[in-house]
Formats: C-alpha cells, structure tokens, sequence
C-alpha cells in the first residue's frame, strides 16, 4: 500500500513525454508498464481504471486502490478532469502510467479544497484495466459497440428514410474485406448490398463524423457468413464508417393527414415487397410505421377516415401474419385483437388469431375462433380442417389427462392398501361402503377424422 507521508518533491523522469493535445506540456506521462495490444479507447467509451492521486510533494489525496473498487467513467465527455480525458486516451489495455498534470488540466485556481490546494501541479498513478464501447443496439444486446474517432457536426442524425451518404471498410480479423462509398435509404439499405448493422449505425452517425464498430453476426453475416468476403459463419465484423451527409425526412407529427396517408401506401407496399422476400422484420417495421402515422388521427372527412380505417385494419392483419411467421404468437393475437376493433367480423383476423393460439395449444379457444370464421364464411375449408385438428388436440390431451389421474388412483389405493391395519376375523359382517366405485368419465374429444396436423391454406393477405 502507498504511504500516505510526505516525500521530497516529484519530478517528471526523462522519459515521460508530453502528451497534451495542444502540446503546452500540461499533461506529461511516464509509461511504467506496457499495456497490450495497438489500440487505446475512444472518446464515448467506457474505461475501468486503478488510479493513485498525490501532490507533487507525495501527499496522497485520493486512491481507488484504498477502496478497493475500480473506478470507471465515460472517456472525453467531460466526466473527469481534462487531464484524464486526454492521458487515459493514449493508454493500452494492461497499461501503468504516471502522470504529471498541471493546474489548467486538473483543478486550475480553485483546487478542491480541503485535500486540493489552488493552482496545484497532481500527479497521478493509472492502470488501465479494460474499456467497453456504446452500446447502440435498440434492445442493448451487445451486438453494435460504437468506438468514436471522430466528432460529428451538431446534433441531428439520420432517421427512419433519411438519404444517406457514407464511406465504410469492412473489416475481419484486421484484414479489409470490402471498402465503398454508398447512398441508401434508411429502411432499405439492402436493396444496396447493406447489412442490417450498418443501417443502424448511419441512424447513430451525425453529419461528418467518423467511428469504428464491432458488429455481431447478427447484424452482419449471420449464420450463413458471406462466401465472397470468406467471412464464415457466426463471424463479428469490424466497420469504419464516416458519415459524408444526409437528408432527413419528415417525421409523422410534421406530416398533415394527406402526407400520412400517402406515406402509409408506401409504407405498406414496401412491407408487401419485404414480406413475399421471407424479410419479416423489415416488413413489420414498414407495418408498424402505418400504425404510428394514422393511429391518432381519427378526426378526418369521410373519405380520408374510410382509408385511414382500411390502412390500419391490413396493417394490423399483416403484423399478425408477419408474427406468425416469426413464431411470436401473442404479439400475432394482439394484432388479431386490434384488427376486429376496425371489422369485428374479419374473417382473416379470426383465423389469424385461432392461427396464433392453436400455435400457444390453447386448442379449444383456436376451436373457437375457427367456428367464428365459419359463421362469416360458411364454405371456408381451411377453416373446416383446422376445427378438425383442434378437435383431435383437445381428444389427445383428455386421453393424456385421464391416464394420468388413473394412475395416480392405483398408486394411491396401492398404498392405502399397504397402509391400512390388520383386521381380526369376527363373526360380524363388514359395513357396506357407501357406492361402488367410480370410474372418471372423460367427455369425447369429438370428431375422430383422419384430418393430417399439416397447416392448411391461409387466407389471402390483406
């Protein structure tokens, strides 16, 4: 542990040089152990640090070794002393440093007193311990860390069909993959060869700023890799991205009804393209902007209020069919919910719903909603097998249910039996119980076609 005495004056070694981004010689540093490795964090990243702070005579004001905790901030935001913000910049992972800040880059004329006096020259021992990138993901899944190398221009940034223009490399185990200039719009980057991940990273760019992204392979090449690139399957990629410009678009509430309704016929003919692609979360993402352009506008003239209703009642049924696919069976009844609130008697919302919940093997409600289609359309055969199916579900599990109770009868009387104490013979007769026993009736599951458990046809989409 570091003492806490007074020692004679500290003084820089010849070997620590100046590091200061304007080279005024305010912040000197003295490496006393290599760190590992050729990179350093960013500006936006988080670093974790062992760090002993003294005077220039020794006194020791501060240490987080003392409280035996790493202490961790957000490098080049102004969180720590400027000092700090630039030395920890130029450090390796593994890294100790000393060093020697002068007052304009520690607590300048003030100091922080009581342990601080004004116009005080610190001096700090650092260790380096590890860093971690900004998180950019919607759901904070680890699968894009944002690495800033360069600050952008004020503070807008592209947003969902903004035109973009940017310049990236692509990068695998440090060796450049693909390297171009490339206009997209937000939303249909594809169609241009973009990968998802790169899509959400121009959405966190702003106008000329330039960063390093690791990317996932979920976001990249996912469980297929790319052939072309030799990238196999599962690999993380590395981008750097430069964002040159962009043009955003009007959000929905700068939008009057007229915009929002021909922005919704675009926005559902994209998601048609998406969805006859296999590309269901883009095709829900198209989706879902119907519902949040139109949603609140329910104050409209006839006309205006007859499409709005049309678009979000095939918004909705098309969000359930994507859902569906994607297996997510309470999100599909969600929309099937809201669906029947714009056509109570849809017969695609219906089937839709008996879909999902025959999916969630709430077999007698699917039985249900199947029964509601046929009520709406009588001849509808897709409808017909799956009652069927649902009827042979609810049998199968009754059948489960009642060899289960049975046996645990037998093993109940088996052991009541075992349990019971002996009787001695007597002339008297034994009581009578008082019924026979019971056998438990179990309802028919009813029909017992040979129906097959193969999906039938689905409705026409919306």
């Amino acid at each position: 542990m570091e003492s806490d005495k007074v020692q004679e004056e500290q003084k820089p070694s010849e070997n620590a040089v100046d590091i200061s981004l304007e080279s005024d010689g305010g912040i000197l540093k003295e490496i006393l152990r290599d760190g590992e490795g050729h990179t350093s964090p960013s500006p936006g990243d988080t670093v974790f640090v062992h760090y002993v702070g003294t005077l220039t005579n020794g006194e020791k004001f501060d240490s987080s070794r003392d409280r035996g905790e790493k202490f961790e901030f957000q490098l080049g935001r102004g969180k720590v002393i400027k000092a700090w913000d630039q030395g920890v910049a130029t450090m390796k992972r593994g890294e100790l440093a000393k060093f020697w800040c002068k007052p304009e880059y520690a607590y300048g004329e003030a100091g922080a007193p009581p342990k601080i006096p004004p116009n005080a020259t610190l001096v700090f021992e650092v260790e380096l311990f590890d860093w971690k990138g900004d998180d950019i993901t919607e759901n904070k899944d680890g699968g894009i860390i944002k690495h800033e190398i360069k600050k952008g221009e004020g503070y807008n940034t592209p947003n969902d069909g903004a035109m973009v223009n940017i310049h990236y490399s692509g990068l695998y185990e440090g060796k450049v993959f693909e390297e171009r200039d490339v206009e997209f719009e937000v939303g249909e980057g594809s169609e241009k060869g973009v990968v998802e991940g790169l899509e959400i990273i121009a959405k966190n760019l702003k106008n000329g700023e330039k960063a390093r992204f690791d990317v996932s392979s979920q976001y990249a090449y996912g469980a297929t890799g790319n052939k072309d690139f030799n990238i196999p399957a599962g690999a993380t990629v590395e981008y750097e991205v430069e964002m040159k410009s962009f043009e955003k678009v009007k959000e929905g509430w700068e939008m009057d009804t007229k915009e929002k309704l021909e922005q919704s016929d675009i926005a559902k003919s994209k998601g048609t393209t998406f969805f006859k692609a296999g590309n269901y979360k883009k095709a829900i993402q198209h989706y879902q902007k119907i519902v949040s352009y139109l949603e609140f506008e329910t104050s409209l003239e006839e006309e205006d209020q007859k499409k709005r209703d049309t678009l979000m009642l095939a918004s909705h049924l098309n969000l359930a069919m994507c859902y569906l696919k994607t297996g997510d069976s309470l999100k599909a009844v969600e929309q099937c919910d809201k669906a029947l609130e714009f056509d109570k008697k849809s017969a695609k919302a219906l089937f839709r719903r008996g879909q999902a919940r025959f999916q969630t093997s709430e077999y007698e409600v699917a039985r249900v909603d199947y029964e509601e289609v046929l009520k709406v359309e009588p001849d509808n055969k897709a409808a017909r097998n799956q009652i069927v199916l649902c009827n042979q579900k609810i049998k199968q599990f009754k059948e489960k249910q009642k060899k289960i109770y049975a046996g645990m009868f037998t093993k109940f009387a088996e052991r009541d039996a075992k349990n019971a104490p002996k009787v001695e013979e007597s002339s008297n007769e034994a009581p009578e119980t008082e019924g026979g026993s019971e056998e438990m009736e179990v309802e028919n599951g009813g029909n017992q076609s040979s129906a097959t458990e193969n999906t039938p046809a689905e409705p026409t989409e919306a």
